[in-house]
C-alpha cells in the first residue's frame, strides 16, 4: 500500500515539473516572437529645405556693437554665403570678408566692422543654398506706398506687390537721385499675390520714424523657380534692418515666408 502511494506522489511530482516546463518554454517563445515582431519607429525624413529655416542667419558688411561679452558678427565664420552684385548680376558664392575691431565716438562701445571683398547685398549663414548666378528682376521702383501696387512676371507668372495704410502727410523731398515723394504713414501691409491667387501678407509695420520699407531685390535666391525678396524695413532713422523672404520656406497656400532678418542699430 505504501509503494503504491509512494509511486502516485512521485508521478504527481514528475507531471507538475512537465507543465511548469512547458509554461516557461511557452513564455520564452512568446517573448521570442514579441522580440521579433518588434520594429524600431521610423524616423521622419526632414527636407533640407525646411530644416534651414530655423537656423538661417543674415547679417550686413557693416558695423556692430558690442554688447557686453557677445557681438553679432561674432556667428559670421568661412561656411557663410555671399549673395553679391557684380557688372549687373546677382551671384551667390563664398563669403570673401574680413572682420577688424572698431570703436563707436557715438555711443562709447567696441564694435566688430565686417569689410565683404565684393558688393554684398547679403551674408547668409546656415543655409544649403546653391551657389551660382541668380535669376532676378528688375525692380521698377523701390517704395511701394498705400494703395499702389506693383505688377512683375516671373517665369510665366504675374505677380503682384500690393500696399495698405493709413497716410498722415505727404511731401518731396530731395534725394541723390532727385525729387521724390515722402509720406508718413501708419498701419502698414505689404501682400504678395499671383495670377490672382489669395494674397499672402507678409509684412505689417505699425508705425516709422522718418523711415519707409524699401524693395532691395527680387530673384530666385533658393532655385525654386520662384521669386524670393529682400526688404530693408527701418523702423527708425537710427536702425538698418534687413528681412530676407523665400519662396520654399512658405506654408501651403501662401507664397514666401520670412527666414531671416538682421536689424542693426545705431543710437547715441
Amino acid at each position: 500500500m505504501k509503494k503504491t502511494i509512494l509511486f502516485f506522489l512521485s508521478l504527481a511530482v514528475i507531471i507538475s515539473c512537465n507543465e511548469k516546463t512547458q509554461k516557461t518554454k511557452n513564455a520564452t517563445l512568446q517573448n521570442q516572437e514579441k522580440t521579433h515582431s518588434y520594429k524600431k519607429p521610423e524616423v521622419p525624413k526632414v527636407n533640407p529645405a525646411q530644416e534651414t529655416v530655423e537656423n538661417l542667419k543674415i547679417l550686413l558688411p557693416k558695423e556692430y556693437r558690442d554688447w557686453g561679452k557677445e557681438n553679432e558678427a561674432d556667428v559670421l565664420t568661412n561656411d557663410w554665403l555671399d549673395l553679391y552684385e557684380k557688372g549687373g548680376k546677382y551671384y551667390l558664392g563664398k563669403a570673401d570678408f574680413k572682420i577688424k575691431r572698431g570703436f563707436s565716438e557715438c555711443s562709447g562701445d567696441s564694435t566688430r566692422i565686417i569689410n565683404s571683398k565684393t558688393n554684398t547685398l547679403l551674408l547668409i549663414g546656415h543655409s544649403r543654398l546653391a551657389k551660382g548666378e541668380i535669376k532676378t528682376v528688375k525692380i521698377g521702383k523701390n517704395k511701394i506706398w498705400p494703395k499702389e501696387k506693383l505688377k512683375f512676371y516671373f517665369g510665366n507668372e504675374e505677380y503682384t506687390l500690393r500696399a495698405e495704410g493709413k497716410v498722415l502727410s505727404s511731401e518731396t523731398v530731395s534725394t541723390d537721385e532727385g525729387e521724390e515723394l515722402y509720406q508718413n504713414v501708419k498701419d502698414y501691409k505689404l501682400y504678395l499675390s499671383a495670377n490672382n491667387a489669395p494674397e499672402t501678407l507678409f509684412l505689417e509695420q505699425e508705425s516709422f520714424n522718418d523711415t519707409f520699407v524699401e524693395l532691395l531685390f527680387i530673384g530666385d535666391i533658393d532655385k525654386d523657380g520662384k521669386p524670393d525678396f529682400i526688404f530693408g524695413a527701418n523702423r527708425d532713422y537710427e536702425e538698418e534692418r534687413v528681412i530676407l523672404y523665400l519662396s520654399s520656406q512658405a506654408k501651403k497656400g501662401k507664397l514666401i515666408k520670412k527666414a531671416a532678418e538682421v536689424a542693426i542699430q545705431f543710437d547715441c
